[in-house]
């Protein structure tokens, strides 16, 4: 074999290896909610214990009573996982967004005052737990898909989506918009990722 010809074998090896993930998604089809939390599983851990604040539409407090596998204790503060709520006005330099205040009511009018075991995946950098929230009156639903299917929040998409772990809320999202629910009765609804950049950030607010 000559070299040129070794030179070539080598790279094709390279490539077919480095192209195995794709192929293998490719077989696979597209991912389900199902897949996802399967692959995610093993970072899991629950949080036990009662609503007692709501801070927003995509953000509250728990008093823990049974702490699950981590064993904690006391109140915790809880993101919810997947999704982006409108903002809120914050202060004359953080302006809110149109239904900010109507997601904040919603999620509270659903799990203020409930007891509810949380399906979490990890914590962010302020120190708050990224959860799923079941939804205390219809078993099998989370908060987080009621929120999109309302139109009370985003399916998060932010770089790329990168935060979104249930996929099942793209479709929602749809819906969502197709029947104008919520914040898509708006002509031109910003994402709130974008509007914290472009308006918190750069002040301009449009």
């Amino acid at each position: 074999m000559s070299l040129l010809a070794g030179v070539v074998a080598v790279a094709v090896l390279v490539m077919q290896w480095l192209d195995m993930p794709a192929r293998n998604a490719d077989a696979s089809g597209s991912i389900s909610a199902s897949t996802q939390s399967a692959s995610s599983s093993e970072g899991q851990y629950s949080l036990h214990g009662q609503v007692t604040n709501v801070t927003d539409g995509d953000t509250l407090q728990i008093q823990v009573i049974d702490g699950g596998s981590l064993q904690r204790s006391g109140r915790q503060r809880v993101r919810l996982a997947s999704v982006d709520a409108p903002e809120r006005t914050t202060s004359p330099e953080r302006p809110g967004q149109p239904f900010g205040n109507a997601a904040r009511r919603f999620l509270s009018d659903r799990v203020h005052g409930r007891t509810v075991t949380l399906t979490c995946f990890e914590q962010d950098p302020y120190e708050r737990h990224i959860c799923d929230v079941p939804d205390p009156r219809e078993p099998g639903v989370t908060v987080n898909q009621l929120l999109v299917t309302e139109g009370m929040a985003w399916a998060n998409m932010e770089g790329r989506g990168r935060f979104l772990r249930d996929e099942s809320l793209i479709g929602l999202q749809d819906q969502a918009k197709k029947h104008k629910r919520g914040l898509w009765a708006e002509p031109d609804p910003v994402p709130p990722w974008v509007w914290r950049y472009q308006c918190w950030r750069n002040g301009v607010c449009e």
